[in-house]
Formats: structure tokens, C-alpha cells, sequence
């Protein structure tokens, strides 16, 4: 079996992202790497009633869909190292299906308005799903982090230099 013999997949946006990123080229590259960087998502009307219960969690974990990635590549030359990694080593934007994840830190809900810091996303990025972080269910600690593991240091300043547009 292959993925020609898969129905396609089909995702709705469930809201947008409101960022001061227009470019890719500087954007932070994880939201780690950018704890202060504010934005907010504008989750659209019919979704509402998801919200309900969301204010109780500090942080939100964002599934996106990396719209402005124009391609899909299976070898990469990710952001914190210079060497070529399979896309799936990595958290490159270049990928199959082009999605994204951020844990970002609610600050507060405004109606359908989900303000947050810990931005790496540029505006109008389209959210496919919300879900709250839960640290037990979430967190695993481990020493294994492959390639990274000689480069997280890079991170804080490591910004997005459009080698993935």
C-alpha cells in the first residue's frame, strides 16, 4: 500500500493566526526560541462552542497548515545545522502535507479570540486544530534528541532565513 491508494485528506482551518510576521525570513523557528513574541488567534464562529473550558490551560498546542512553505521536500537543510537531514529528522516547513506545530502560552480569551505568546507563526497562518498542553500526557524526558542535541544552544537567536520558501 502507498498513500495513491489513501483517500485524500481533508482539513478545514478552524481559525487564523494575527502576527507581526509578514516575511518568513526572520520569524522565530520555534516558539521556544521566541517565549515573548505575542500573537492571537481569530478562531472563526462556527467553532465557539470548542472554546468553552479553554481559559483553564496555560498553554495550547496548535496544529497549523504551513501555507506559505511552497514546497514538499524529503531532504533538508533545516535551520539549526548546515548538513542535509531526512524531513522527518527535522522540523523543517518543507515537508509532506506542510503541517506545523507550536505549544504557545494563553495569555487571555476574548471571545473567539485566543491571545498568546510564543509566536513563531506568520499572519494569517491557518489553524487546523487546537489542543490543550497537558504536561503528563505531553512531557517525556529523554537525552536522545539526534542531531539537535549538538545545537539546541542555537536556538534563542536561530530566525527563519526563507531557505524553505
Amino acid at each position: 500500500m502507498n498513500a495513491a491508494d489513501i483517500d485524500p485528506v481533508v482539513c478545514r482551518p478552524v481559525g487564523i493566526v494575527r502576527s507581526r510576521f509578514t516575511e518568513t525570513s526572520g520569524m522565530p523557528i520555534q516558539t521556544a526560541g521566541a517565549p515573548d513574541e505575542v500573537g492571537r488567534l481569530e478562531v472563526f464562529a462556527e467553532f465557539a462552542p470548542g472554546l468553552r473550558d479553554i481559559e483553564g490551560f496555560d498553554y495550547l498546542i496548535l496544529v497549523t497548515h504551513l501555507h506559505r512553505c511552497a514546497h514538499e521536500r524529503l531532504e533538508v537543510v533545516p535551520f539549526l545545522d548546515d548538513a542535509t537531514h531526512g524531513v522527518f529528522a527535522t522540523r523543517a516547513p518543507a515537508r509532506p502535507n506542510r503541517l506545523g506545530l507550536s505549544i504557545v502560552r494563553l495569555a487571555a480569551v476574548e471571545g473567539t479570540t485566543l491571545h498568546f505568546s510564543g509566536n513563531d507563526m506568520i499572519d494569517g497562518t491557518p489553524v487546523l486544530d487546537i489542543k490543550p498542553y497537558v504536561p503528563r500526557f505531553d512531557v517525556r524526558e529523554t537525552e536522545r534528541v539526534g542531531w539537535f542535541g549538538a545545537r539546541l544552544d542555537q536556538l534563542p537567536r536561530t530566525r527563519s532565513d526563507g531557505r524553505m520558501d
